[in-house]
């Protein structure tokens, strides 16, 4: 819910913005999941390996990126009609 809202504030900032708070946001995620696992540090390195993007994406994390990228498609095909 609260990826959400971010996206709502910040929709119009560049995509390269929205993809480094995207990392950010998966970075805390493994953070926290090496914690669970009793492993210390950040979540880097071989944890992409372990829990990679696409384990977030499966699990239904809100992706700020590919919403402002379907957002820009809709515009896209809604001013072609």
């Amino acid at each position: 819910r609260t990826l959400r809202g971010w996206y709502g504030y910040f929709k119009h900032a560049s995509p390269g913005h929205l993809g480094e708070i995207d990392g950010w946001v998966r970075m805390r995620l493994r953070s926290i999941l090496r914690k669970r696992h009793r492993l210390k540090g950040r979540g880097r390195g071989r944890d992409h390996q372990r829990w990679p993007n696409r384990y977030f994406t499966d699990l239904g994390l809100f992706c700020l990126l590919d919403a402002r990228v379907s957002e820009s498609a809709g515009l896209r095909n809604g001013a072609n009609r």
